[in-house]
């Protein structure tokens, strides 16, 4: 896709929607010194990949081999200003030059407030952007960013467990970071293929015996009921990784107490049929527009159809980009976000997936 200049009129492309960033972020942070934030302006040089002209334009900095199959991105902004704060378990929008969009989590040092660090797995059978990380991204190349957000934030605890399978690790690289700097009690147990694919084995290692490494071609599978054996008052648990591993994360997590356990997924696991098959309205609150979603359409859609825009990213209810408010009705919640209770509440919904249980949602756009 070609960059897009300032002067540039054409409407603006679903991805570039995507990363245009919020109007209320503050030119500076309470939790760093001074400097001022990068946002893109004229002066920064065009976007790349299709991002919008006031999205944000990073550099690659550096690229680093960190396992078989895995590399490591940092970020910067071209003129040296320093980057938005993010806390452990954010990521970001990653838009590479061939305007692909993927969402990779933040795994560098989080006081750094000029280098943002991504680790990117190459994936055989993924849909392009790995590879192109992979076989053509180079350190000077620009990237358009989006974010950071967090949908899966380090809640205060006396006690960490955190459980990491493959490129799983990345978000809870900074997690164990914080957990220690804090003098919390923390374990991790970090599975893998091989102990060569196993991203970052290498920085875990200053941690000694709070780490443990289960490489399964050298002793199986990691041993997720001893380790998660005895439900421990003031414990969270932390798992990311592929759904094999999540799903036998949360049958080993059964009996702990609720929201004990948190786990964030890469990839949407296969949701449910939909309550309801029939159409349903959708009300904007703040215009009065109705419009009517039909069973083959997307509220995201449906909204875009009549011009409401709405910024979306992954379209699988995994990154948490398209969050809406729901003013009235009951959603249908097929995102892999919301806990139990969120959903219960009934106060949000992700646009992209998610559709109604009621006749009518009332959403406050």
């Amino acid at each position: 896709m070609a960059a897009l200049s300032s002067d540039d009129q054409r409407p603006l492309s679903s991805i570039e929607k995507t990363l245009r960033p919020r109007r209320d972020l503050p030119e500076r942070s309470p939790g760093r010194r001074g400097g001022r934030v990068h946002t893109l302006t004229s002066t920064d040089g065009p976007a790349t990949g299709g991002a919008a002209a006031d999205a944000a334009t990073l550099r690659v900095t550096a690229r680093t081999v960190v396992a078989d199959g895995v590399v490591a991105l940092e970020l910067a902004s071209p003129s040296g200003l320093r980057l938005p704060d993010w806390t452990p378990g954010a990521h970001i929008d990653l838009v590479l030059p061939d305007g692909t969009t993927r969402q990779y989590s933040l795994c560098g040092d989080r006081w750094d407030p000029h280098a943002y660090r991504i680790g990117v797995l190459r994936e055989e059978a993924g849909r392009g952007g790995s590879a192109y990380v992979h076989d053509v991204l180079r350190v000077g190349d620009l990237v358009g960013v989006g974010g950071p957000r967090n949908r899966f934030a380090l809640v205060p605890a006396d006690r960490y467990l955190f459980v990491a399978g493959g490129i799983g690790i990345t978000p809870l690289l900074p997690m164990v970071r914080q957990a220690d700097l804090l003098g919390a009690d923390w374990r991790l147990l970090y599975g893998g293929r091989r102990r060569a694919s196993m991203a970052f084995v290498d920085e875990l290692s200053r941690y000694g015996d709070r780490v443990e490494v289960v490489p399964r071609d050298e002793a199986g599978h990691p041993d997720l009921h001893r380790f998660l054996d005895t439900p421990a008052p003031g414990t969270a648990v932390y798992a990311c990784g592929p759904a094999p591993l999540l799903d036998a994360v949360q049958a080993a997590c059964s009996s702990w107490p609720p929201h004990a356990l948190r786990t964030e997924r890469f990839v949407a696991a296969e949701p449910a049929a939909p309550v309801r098959r029939a159409p349903f309205d959708v009300e904007l609150a703040r215009s009065g527009v109705v419009l009517t979603v039909p069973p083959h359409r997307t509220v995201l859609e449906a909204l875009d159809d009549v011009g409401v825009e709405v910024l979306s990213s992954c379209r699988q209810g995994v990154c948490g980009t398209c969050e809406v408010t729901v003013l009235a009705g009951e959603p249908d919640h097929r995102d892999a976000l919301l806990d139990d209770d969120e959903r219960r509440a009934g106060g949000c919904m992700f646009v992209c997936v998610s559709r109604a249980r009621s006749d009518r949602l009332v959403l406050d756009l």
